[in-house]
């Protein structure tokens, strides 16, 4: 069954007033949505950048389009570059009906209908770099919220967002053992109206439980930081050489792209798998 893909081709933007202290990728960015039209997973199948491996994240890598991450609570988000967005329509209109979505509307795109749309890359796939993987110690959750509860959490989240990596003062050899073997890592999101957090356990304990919801069976992940310096913008296949073996293995990951680095939350009992087939992918290129 063919599924919907959302483009958002008009978005409003806001200048940022420019200052030194801010960096800000040159291209813009457009994000996609992937809608299954099927009936709603179950909890026993792959979720999150696993579902969209195949069929969207190694097409894209294919045609050497480079792919910006966002995992949700709710859905997953594929940023692409705005001049790139030919060679996306051309590479996935064949699996999906597309549509561009503005002011509320969905209405079909073909590839006819992008000025811009002209041919394909014509850029044969170059064999991505195989980036250095950090898994972490700590334990991560995947949470939503009520947006209307925001402002009874405010004074947290500024806490956690700007003053929770302030040095502390217990410098004991355990805590800073503790501390090389943990990221500090907060997502927050608010993306139409839904509200997605991923945190370690030690943040959630900051927050009222009972204004956090998860899935029923309350899951903790474990991440996988790629990238051993900044990734750029500008090599692709990175999430696919993540997200292909995860979906060969039928194991769930969210997946996080940030300005520095991408980050895959798998769930716990899986971390050692992933560790190990993250492991042999790296030793593959120098055995070939």
């Amino acid at each position: 069954m063919r599924k919907d893909l959302k483009v958002k081709l008009h978005m409003s933007n806001t200048e940022l007033e420019p200052s030194e202290h801010l960096k800000v990728e040159g291209s813009i960015w457009l994000p996609l949505n992937v809608v299954s039209n099927g009936n709603a997973s179950s909890s026993s199948q792959a979720v999150g950048v696993t579902k969209i491996a195949k069929s969207v994240i190694a097409p894209l890598a294919q045609q050497h389009v480079s792919v910006f991450m966002l995992s949700t609570y709710q859905t997953d988000f594929i940023l692409v570059k705005e001049k790139d967005l030919s060679v996306v329509i051309r590479t996935l209109e064949e699996e999906f009906n597309i549509y561009r979505e503005f002011e509320g509307e969905s209405v079909p795109v073909h590839c006819q209908d992008v000025s811009v749309c002209l041919h394909k890359n014509g850029k044969e796939a170059l064999q991505p770099t195989v980036h250095p993987v950090l898994i972490p110690q700590n334990q991560f959750c995947v949470m939503s919220l009520d947006p209307e509860t925001l402002p009874s959490i405010a004074t947290t989240l500024i806490d956690v967002l700007f003053y929770s990596s302030s040095p502390k003062e217990d410098t004991s050899s355990s805590s800073a053992d503790q501390d090389i073997n943990c990221i500090k890592f907060f997502s927050f999101s608010l993306i139409d109206g839904y509200v997605s957090l991923v945190m370690d356990t030690k943040a959630q304990r900051q927050f009222p439980a009972d204004l956090l919801f998860t899935s029923s069976s309350g899951e903790l992940w474990r991440m996988v930081r790629i990238g051993g310096q900044p990734l750029g913008f500008d090599e692709c296949g990175i999430v696919a050489q993540i997200s292909q073996p995860l979906a060969d293995s039928d194991i769930s990951a969210y997946y996080i792209s940030t300005f520095s680095f991408d980050h895959a939350l798998v769930p716990e009992e899986d971390i050692v798998s992933v560790r190990d087939m993250l492991h042999h992918q790296r030793k593959e290129p120098a055995a070939s």
